[in-house]
């Protein structure tokens, strides 16, 4: 059973062919109006969220399939106690794919080893979002053409940010990839994201705390927010929420060509005024989630029926 857990549990040629089969979905999504006729997806989502659930739900739904669920472990059996286990042995019986948020780590990833049906993380803590990272790079191809030769800055909390963690390991397997990690000291990238990814690749980063020092280097800058929901102390969380925020004058200062991608909710990072500028795409970027996750429903279920992904 083929589960994805991480984004570099596809391998490039897999991505490839889900890069590739979301494209085509955006071209002529009435080929793929029933490509999942009589399926079922289940969203278990123990955390709150509203694009990741809902263009899950959207893509079964634009497959033609079904979908059943709960949106937070109140409303789920978690409440009394049933383990992640427990629950999945469970929903294997009624779904043919599954789609689990969890904020503890490891979760998703322990879903799997008790699962009869492909197992999607759909973020786990601060460690990974595979689906996001996907939808992510589909914007990327899209918009930017491709993943070699890029300059990529990632600014705002990359402690915390699971998105961040699993572009910069997705990235890392192109080539000429260089990071920019602009942050304040307390919300700087895990040592382990440099001890396990970028330093055994010698893949070139630099730390920083000026995002106006940097934006003229950059050809994409995924900004995030600092995640409240992270933080065990609020008094660190406002002092460190407006360490930056992008405007037009900060806009300024980047290449005519930059992307700036963000995985969305925003909360004050971005100021409204960059929405109008063209190179702001945070919000196609959220449509581009809804053709991803249809192409990695159909690629599971189709090796679930004994077909290859590829």
């Amino acid at each position: 059973m083929r589960h994805i857990i991480s984004p570099t549990d596809l391998t490039l040629t897999e991505l490839d062919e889900l890069l590739n089969l979301a494209e085509d979905i955006i071209k002529s999504p009435k080929k793929y109006s029933d490509a999942c006729h009589r399926k079922k997806l289940a969203t278990l989502f123990y955390e709150p969220s509203t694009r990741t659930r809902l263009s899950f739900e959207a893509a079964m739904l634009n497959l033609g399939g079904s979908i059943l669920g709960f949106s937070s472990g109140d409303a789920s059996s978690a409440s009394k106690g049933e383990s992640v286990a427990d629950t999945i042995r469970v929903i294997s019986s009624y779904a043919d794919i599954c789609a689990i948020r969890h904020p503890k780590e490891g979760a998703p990833y322990v879903a799997s080893l008790h699962s009869s049906i492909p197992v999607i993380n759909a973020g786990d803590g601060g460690h990974n979002h595979p689906t996001q990272t996907f939808t992510d790079l589909l914007t990327i191809k899209n918009l930017k053409g491709r993943f070699d030769n890029l300059t990529v800055g990632f600014c705002g909390d990359l402690k915390f940010g699971r998105t961040v963690h699993s572009l910069i390991g997705a990235l890392s397997r192109y080539n000429n990839i260089k990071f920019v990690l602009i942050s304040p000291e307390e919300l700087q990238v895990p040592s382990y994201i440099k001890d396990q990814v970028l330093d055994p690749q010698n893949i070139p980063y630099e730390e920083v705390k000026s995002l106006e020092s940097a934006m003229p280097d950059l050809d994409i800058l995924y900004m995030t927010r600092v995640q409240k929901e992270r933080f065990f102390n609020e008094e660190d969380y406002i002092r460190l929420k407006d360490t930056y925020i992008l405007n037009s004058r900060k806009m300024s200062l980047a290449k005519e060509d930059m992307l700036v991608l963000h995985p969305l909710p925003r909360v004050n990072e971005i100021a409204v005024e960059v929405d109008d500028d063209p190179r702001a795409v945070y919000f196609k970027q959220a449509q581009f989630g809804v053709y991803v996750r249809m192409a990695l429903i159909i690629l599971l279920l189709r090796e679930g029926e004994g077909r290859p992904i590829c």
